[in-house]
């Protein structure tokens, strides 16, 4: 991600035989391909307060991937040999995934997360996007039924965010620079917002379901359905007023609406699917009538999403 002599971080073996990881300063890296001119040429290495501030944070978080990276292998490895003691069973590991999905069936639905709204979000907020991202493709790629998956609007800036997850290019997930419309028959794509006032209790085949990608703080209220009105396409919002009730906002992040999708095209009833996704701060539980409730969503858009991700 970093240039820095184009020399790559291998482990090195000291004297006390112990691994070490060489350290980068800020003076070793010249150009940051995160940073780009309006022609989309890389930048040098700033020299304000501000953008010396974030090479620094971008530094340290460099410094420390290869550690963090072994760490983790190790506490899975700690995990795995602790459930084989207690005879625990904890699902199937990267290789079987891998051969799985070669094996599985997929549902004619496809769902879409459409990432044009990155313009519109500071770095740190792009990340939560990208984070989301990767929940919902580790959900999908564990499940029986899986459904097709899509990134649409993949431009130079997503591409650079998601560049900080090694080998997602071999991830089953297709990404496509142009948008959905270009995609997909106009007729076969729902934009879900919570804005809309179309219910949606069942899922069609052969039609994809678009999730926008959004972490905006509320300050981009109903962009998603006027983004579908404008296009022309249908929308619609999940069924949550008719299932339950919560405590707080109904306000829900990208890998939420995708899993409450992907349950429910699973077979799971929709009442189910929502208490077993939903957190348990929402405060989620089965609305008195089942058979409808008038109280209106917080309308934001279910799709654009506006909580900040703990």
């Amino acid at each position: 991600m970093y240039s820095s002599n184009n020399s790559p971080r291998k482990e090195i073996i000291n004297e006390d035989n112990e691994v070490t990881f060489p350290q980068y300063t800020l003076f070793d890296i010249t150009i940051d391909s995160g940073l780009k001119d309006d022609e989309g040429n890389e930048l040098p290495r700033p020299f304000t307060k501000n953008q010396m501030r974030k090479w620094l944070k971008k530094v340290k978080w460099e410094n420390r991937k290869a550690e963090k990276r072994k760490a983790e292998k190790e506490r899975a490895k700690e995990r795995r040999r602790k459930a084989r003691e207690a005879n625990i069973d904890l699902g199937p590991n990267r290789k079987a995934l891998k051969k799985m999905k070669l094996e599985k069936q997929k549902k004619s639905i496809s769902i879409v997360i459409d990432l044009s709204f990155d313009h519109l979000m500071m770095e740190k907020d792009r990340f939560k996007v990208i984070k989301q991202i990767l929940r919902c493709y580790s959900i999908n790629r564990r499940s029986a039924t899986p459904i097709h998956f899509h990134i649409s609007s993949f431009g130079d800036r997503s591409k650079t965010d998601m560049s900080r997850h090694n080998g997602y290019e071999n991830w089953d997930i297709n990404f496509h620079e142009e948008s959905y419309l270009d995609v997909f028959p106009k007729d076969k794509i729902v934009y879900l917002t919570s804005e809309s006032e179309n219910v949606i209790e069942q899922f069609e085949d052969n039609t994809a379901y678009i999730i926008g990608g959004l972490v905006d703080h509320n300050q981009h209220k109903g962009l998603c359905h006027k983004k579908a009105v404008e296009h022309g396409i249908r929308h619609g919002q999940l069924p949550l007023d008719k299932y339950i009730n919560m405590k707080t906002r109904k306000v829900l992040t990208i890998d939420h609406v995708f899993e409450i999708v992907l349950r429910v095209c699973e077979g799971m009833p929709w009442q189910d699917a929502l208490l077993k996704v939903l957190p348990m701060r929402k405060g989620a539980h089965i609305c008195d009538d089942v058979s409808g409730s008038n109280s209106s969503i917080d309308t934001l858009d279910t799709t654009c999403i506006n909580e900040v991700t703990k």
